[in-house]
This record gives structure tokens, sequence and C-alpha cells, in this order.
């Protein structure tokens, strides 16, 4: 079974920068990820983003890694809406899709990081259950070496983005099968009483990301965050941090027509205004 640039970016111990596709669509998502030879991997967000769990995430993966062997991970983020115990067939759908890692939203225990690796491992490590005709393929292997390998290739990403979840960062980091701990800042900042970032966190916020950042890292787990511009996602790989998003395709575009607009009537581009 083949690995993924992801995966690849992490063995090489250089930061993996991706971009978030908030749009639905098989031409957006192709577009998206091919637009840099920097960019290691894309987040099909189904939690904030336009794109259905199912069939949408399903099509845009197929667009992603039908570019090659060479195309960017294709990773979904999981809405995670309900009881603890929801986020099981969400896992499911995003992987039975051929996703390459799956990040679950608003991880708070211990607890509940141990069912997002159960969910996302085949038996003996875990109680996902096999049965699509179409996971194997999108991986470009047989059915038989992705049922032995996935366990291994596939990257398991949970978010730390809760007061809770920051009071039980420790134990959460060291929950096995967990790779990598992705630090949602706007949420971070809301649940701890702060403004979101504009465009940066508020620096007490900015303390505990740093905190989690070294509590990931003692534990031997990749951290990552997500960034809104290159300017601040060089500076969060300066930090050590190991897998940054640097832009939105939503945003890039506004951002875009914005400064040449602004441009073209003679006018000089701002400060970049809020955005997601």
């Amino acid at each position: 079974m083949t690995t993924h640039a992801l995966a690849q970016a992490f063995k090489a111990a250089k930061p993996a920068f991706g971009v978030w596709i908030t749009l639905p669509g098989v031409i957006n998502a192709r577009t998206v990820a091919q637009s840099s030879s920097h960019l290691s991997w894309v987040m099909v967000d189904c939690e904030h983003g336009l794109t259905s769990l199912q069939p949408g995430a399903a099509e845009s993966i197929q667009a992603i890694t039908g570019l090659g062997s060479n195309a960017p991970s294709a990773l979904v983020r999981i809405p995670a809406t309900g009881a603890s115990t929801s986020t099981s067939w969400q896992i499911k759908y995003a992987l039975d899709a051929g996703a390459r890692g799956v990040l679950v939203p608003m991880v708070s225990d211990a607890a509940k990081a141990r069912d997002v690796v159960s969910d996302s491992r085949f038996p003996p490590g875990g109680r996902r259950g096999f049965g699509s005709p179409f996971t194997q393929s999108t991986w470009g292997t047989s059915a038989a070496e992705y049922i032995k390998s996935a366990n291994e290739h596939i990257t398991i990403m949970i978010q730390i983005e809760t007061r809770e979840g920051v009071e039980n960062v420790g134990e959460i980091a060291a929950i096995d099968g967990i790779d990598v701990l992705f630090i949602g800042p706007y949420d971070l900042s809301l649940a701890l009483g702060y403004p979101p970032p504009s465009p940066d966190p508020h620096p007490n916020v900015e303390k505990v990301i740093q905190q989690i950042l070294k509590a990931a890292h003692d534990k031997g787990k990749k951290c990552a965050i997500y960034c809104t511009s290159g300017v601040q996602s060089f500076k969060r790989a300066q930090e050590g941090f190991d897998m940054i998003n640097v832009a939105s395709d939503s945003g890039a575009i506004s951002e875009s027509i914005a400064r040449n607009l602004t441009e073209a009537v003679g006018g000089q581009s701002g400060a970049r205004a809020f955005g997601y």
C-alpha cells in the first residue's frame, strides 16, 4: 500500500503545508489540489464547509487522488455533532471514501480520543467495519492490501479547541494511535473567552497554543494549526509546528478578487480583513 504526501512530510520531519476546502465540487477540489508543488495536504471540510460527507467528500477525494502519485493527501474533517458516540459513522464514511486521514473536532478528553482511534482502525486494533467496494481503488491497491495496511497509513487527527481539551491535553496526547493534535484557534479563542484571531490570537490564547504544541511534542505526537496566510504560516513553521493550514479556497478567492479590484481602480491594498 502506497504512502501519501502528508505521511511523507512527517517522516522527512519538515512542515506539511495545506489548504482548507470549504466550497463543494470536484472541479474546485482538483483546482486547489494542483495549485502548488508545496502543497502536502488538503482538508475537505464537512463540518463548516459546504461539502456533504456523502457523496460529496468521496467525489472530492476521487478528484484529488486522480491527479496521481504526487497528489496532496486528501483529508476529511467530519461534522462531529451530537453525542460522543455519534462520530463513529462519520469516520466510517470519510475513510470508506478513501480519505488519507480524518480530523475530528471538539475532542475534549482521553476517552473520546480512544473512541476516535478505535473507529478509525480495523480489528484487532479497532472496530472499523469493512465493506466498501470503492475504498481500495481510491488508494490504488487491492482490498486485501488495504485491510492489511490501512491502520498504519491513515492519519488520525483530533482538534484541541475547547477549555476541557486544553485541561486534558496531556492525557489526550498520550493516547496511542492519535497522530496529530490540531489546534483550532477560532473556537479555542471563543472557548477561553477571547475574540477570534484577527489575524493573530489574543496573547493569552497564544500562551495556550504554545502549551498544546509542547504537550504534543512531549508525547511524540505531531502538532498542527490553522492559519490564514503565508506570513502567519511561516511564523508557525519556525515555531516548530508540523502541519500548517495556509489558506482556504473561499478566503483565497475573496482576497485575490478584492486586491485586484482595489488595484484596478488605482488604490492600494490595505491590511487583510478578518476571514476564515
